[in-house]
């Protein structure tokens, strides 16, 4: 698999991980009046096992990106 290949991957991923979580919070958490923020003024409870699950997830896919911008650039991590 080509490099530029493997960068769409592994994006294709970050974006389908985000994606997911903000299915969570939206599934969890209501909106504000607007429709458009979330409203913590009601103090929604999080499932902290599942936040972190997507958070891993996030931070694992940009971490992974983040090796192919270093290596592409050629700059110091």
């Amino acid at each position: 698999m080509q490099e530029h290949e493997e960068i769409e991957e592994e994006l294709t991923k970050l974006i389908a991980a985000r994606e997911a979580f903000l299915a969570y919070m939206d599934a969890t958490i209501p909106k504000d009046e607007k429709g458009i923020g979330f409203d913590f003024s009601t103090n929604p409870t999080l499932d902290a096992k599942t936040v972190y699950e997507h958070f891993y997830k996030l931070d694992y896919q940009a971490r992974k990106i983040r090796s192919f911008v270093v290596k592409a650039f050629e700059l110091r991590h």
